[in-house]
């Protein structure tokens, strides 16, 4: 039995399985800020042309070293809502700070650990020709 391991190392092509031991699907972005250790969850994709869904991190039981389980069975994750990406967020500060530091603010991406995986690579990667990294 694997031991288990950080949500910082789960990678796109991951392995998803279901509570229930079925194969859910592969990993298509991985959601959350890793400068504050914060999870938000996971996109899944369960085919190659399939439109990914979320999962919340509270419903994954398990991370091993290219694997997740989750702790839904395969009849509840096929139920979830498509994935919608987040808007992007501002933050607001109270203290005072000038019109360039504003400007700036609102110009700098967030800082978030997620990677799209392209249809090229998916479907390479669902046939077992592309290496993972």
């Amino acid at each position: 039995m694997a031991d288990p391991v950080s949500w910082l190392l789960i990678e796109p092509g991951w392995q998803v399985d279901a509570a229930d031991a079925e194969k859910a699907g592969r990993v298509e972005e991985v959601l959350g800020d890793s400068t504050a250790d914060i999870f938000d969850g996971l996109s899944i994709s369960g085919g190659m042309f399939d439109h990914p869904k979320y999962v919340a991190a509270e419903q994954i039981a398990e991370i091993v070293e290219g694997r997740v389980r989750l702790g839904l069975t395969k009849a509840q994750i096929d139920a979830l809502g498509e994935f919608e990406e987040p808007p992007e967020q501002v933050a607001l500060s109270s203290e005072r700070s000038s019109r360039l530091k504003r400007v700036e603010a609102v110009l700098a991406p967030p800082v978030e650990h997620s990677e799209r995986v392209g249809l090229v690579r998916r479907v390479l990667e669902w046939l077992g020709v592309a290496g993972r990294r």
